[in-house]
C-alpha cells in the first residue's frame, strides 16, 4: 500500500519535542513502513531535508502550472492507496482555518481533479482529513472540508451506486 500524504508540512523529523510519535513525525514514521509519496510540500526544517526522498516528493511550486506531475505520481503508486489529506495543503486564500496556514497551496479544482484521478487509477482503501481549525467569523473554510470529504467519498462510492 502506498500513502500519498497532501500537507504544506513534510513531516518528516525523526523526533519532535522528544516525542516519535508527534504530528512533526508521522511521515518519518510512515517511512519506516512502506511506499510513500508527498504533495503540496512547501515548508519544511533543515533536518527534515536531510530525510526527504527527492523522487517521492512533489513540492507546491513545481506542480502550480501544470497537471503533468500527476503522470509521475502515478507511476510510483502501488494498486492500493492510503490518502492523507492536512488541509493546509490547499491555499489560504480558500482555506485559512488550519493551525499553520501557509502561501503557495494547492487550489480546489486541483486537487478535486488529483483526487478523482487516484480513485480512477487505484484502490483507495482508506483516507483522512485533518487540521481544520474553526474560525466562527468565517464558516467558508468548515463547507470546504465537509464537501472535501463528500468528494472524496463519492470518487470512492460512484461506481457502487445501484
Amino acid at each position: 500500500m502506498t500513502v500519498i500524504q497532501l500537507d504544506a508540512h513534510a513531516d518528516m523529523r525523526p523526533e519532535y519535542e522528544g516525542s516519535p510519535y508527534s504530528h512533526a513525525c508521522v511521515m518519518a514514521r510512515v517511512k519506516e513502513m512502506g511506499p510513500f509519496l508527498q504533495v503540496g510540500i512547501r515548508s519544511m526544517s533543515a533536518e527534515e531535508r536531510e530525510h526527504i526522498d527527492t523522487d517521492r516528493i512533489f513540492y507546491a511550486d513545481k506542480i502550480y502550472e501544470s497537471n503533468n506531475w500527476m503522470f509521475d505520481l502515478l507511476n510510483k503508486l502501488t494498486k492500493n492507496v492510503y490518502i492523507t489529506f492536512d488541509l493546509d495543503v490547499l491555499d489560504p486564500s480558500i482555506m485559512p482555518s488550519t493551525g499553520t496556514p501557509e502561501p503557495g497551496g494547492m487550489l480546489w479544482y486541483q486537487v478535486i481533479d488529483f483526487l478523482r484521478t487516484i480513485n480512477q487509477k487505484t484502490n483507495v482503501v482508506g483516507f483522512d482529513i485533518v487540521e481544520l481549525c474553526p474560525n466562527r467569523h468565517n464558516k467558508a473554510p468548515d463547507f470546504l472540508a465537509a464537501k472535501l470529504l463528500y468528494q472524496m467519498l463519492t470518487y470512492k462510492f460512484i461506481n457502487h451506486v445501484e
